[in-house]
């Protein structure tokens, strides 16, 4: 039987083996899609940033553009009063001037002597009400709004005010790129690659736009100071500048590649939790067959031994009356109260037991007076108790099956010769059995089997 349970602990350690050989290989194969998979998601990232910064960069020459196209306005501003400031010198030749003066097609001017009159205007916006005096000086006021005036010299120091205002283009152009700007800052935050993000402008350090984190997150100072953090330690800040001041797109791993991170090990466990749902059903279910079957087996051999043994009684009470050795008829009874001790407690296996008030002192001391005629007489059995009798509930056939596979274990394992003593305590709620021998003890590699059938 011993074999029986080395060999099921060998085809158990060759199964663990096997299943952490599987698991391995799983692990290694898995843990290699995951860092392909993670490596694609860095990539994305990394594409969207530099896409973030090239765009940033567009943005930053369209400004430049702007402001090249406002400086080239004012200088067509500038020449347009210089113009007039010639023909106020009244040098005789004025093609120059006039053909200055013609080629300004697109900067909406207006002249305005020293005493606030408008004395000429150019390119207004509507053209047919050029002439309208109250248009012009909603005009007038609207330049004085954007520009301050080029004030020059016109006929004997009198001096004239050049007021101007951006050209239709320029003001085009201009709405282009504010919008352009606003698409760049919600592409920022609605990004293609799936990354919380925060930009934030390094001049005031306030949040200028977000993406992919809840509002809650973004409505406490503490929790987006903190989230930044985190942000810049996983990711340097992509910087851009868009004309108003650099700004800061912090930015974070993705969820998907957050989880990835993760996902080996939840493989691992769900793997490792289904095998131990698996083998813990199977080994319950079996276990519960091979019960069924000793069970099945027992009752069936206390039925088989219940005919035989009323006859050997019938046997034994001929012998009483007939006349026969007197002690062989004892030791004859004796042996059959034994077997039928036997046939009952095969009968009780898989039952469940009755249990009534019985003396534990005398049924232990029934047990000692059996085995102590079928041990050696160099074992000495002592049995120490502090009453006569002590009741409790329990099931005497069973009962006295355990104390007599306790003992019998503690002969055998002391060679034919030491001691086994047993006390018996009562303890008011509880009683105490405590059994022990000066034999040589249960080997540390059988603990776990000490309690297996055999």
């Amino acid at each position: 039987m011993a074999n029986i349970y080395k060999q099921k602990q060998v085809w158990k350690i060759l199964l663990l083996i096997g299943a952490a050989g599987i698991v391995a290989f799983s692990l290694f194969y898995t843990h290699s899609l995951v860092n392909e998979l993670k490596t694609d998601e860095k990539n994305r990232i990394k594409l969207w940033a530099l896409a973030i910064q090239k765009k940033a960069a567009l943005v930053k020459s369209t400004l430049e553009i702007i402001a090249e196209s406002n400086d080239e306005e004012r200088k067509k501003a500038e020449l347009y009063a210089s113009a007039f400031r010639e023909l106020g010198k009244n040098k005789g030749d004025f093609s120059f001037v006039i053909e200055v003066v013609k080629n300004n097609t697109t900067v909406p001017v207006i002249l305005v002597d020293e005493k606030g009159k408008i004395t000429g205007q150019r390119n207004l916006p509507d053209t047919l009400r050029e002439n309208d005096t109250i248009y012009r000086k909603e005009q007038l006021e609207e330049m004085k709004r954007i520009h301050p005036p080029i004030v020059f010299d016109y006929l004997k120091g009198r001096k004239q005010f050049l007021y101007y205002k951006n050209s239709k283009l320029y003001e085009y152009t201009k709405k282009v790129f504010e919008e352009h700007i606003k698409s760049f800052i919600s592409e920022v935050a609605d990004n293609s690659a799936a990354v919380p993000v925060i930009m934030v402008d390094s001049l005031t350090g306030k949040v200028r736009a977000f993406g992919k984190i809840a509002d809650a997150v973004m409505e406490d100072s503490a929790s987006v100071a903190m989230r930044i953090k985190i942000m810049e330690s996983e990711n340097d800040p992509i910087v851009v500048d868009l004309g108003d001041g650099k700004h800061f797109i912090y930015y974070e791993n993705s969820y998907l590649l957050k989880q990835l991170k993760y996902y080996p090990w939840v493989q691992f466990g769900i793997i490792g939790l289904f095998l131990l749902i698996a083998y813990t059903l199977f080994s319950t279910s079996r276990k519960a067959e091979q019960n069924q079957v000793w069970v099945g087996m027992s009752k069936e051999t206390a039925h088989q031994l219940g005919t035989p043994l009323s006859a050997l009684y019938g046997w034994l009470e001929y012998f009483k009356g007939s006349g026969a050795n007197e002690h062989a008829v004892k030791e004859m009874a004796r042996d059959l109260d034994r077997l039928k001790i036997i046939t009952d407690r095969f009968s009780k296996i898989g039952s469940q037991p009755s249990l009534a008030k019985e003396n534990i002192v005398a049924s232990i001391e029934n047990v000692m007076d059996y085995l102590k005629t079928r041990a050696s007489k160099n074992v000495i059995f002592q049995i120490d108790k502090n009453s006569e009798e002590i009741f409790v509930n329990l099931s005497v056939p069973l009962f006295e099956w355990v104390i007599e596979n306790l003992v019998k274990n503690a002969v055998d394992s002391m060679d034919g010769k030491g001691k086994i003593h047993i006390t018996i305590s009562d303890e008011g709620n509880v009683v105490v059995v405590d059994i022990s021998d000066t034999g040589k003890g249960i080997p540390k590699s059988k603990f776990k089997t000490v309690f297996k059938p055999g």
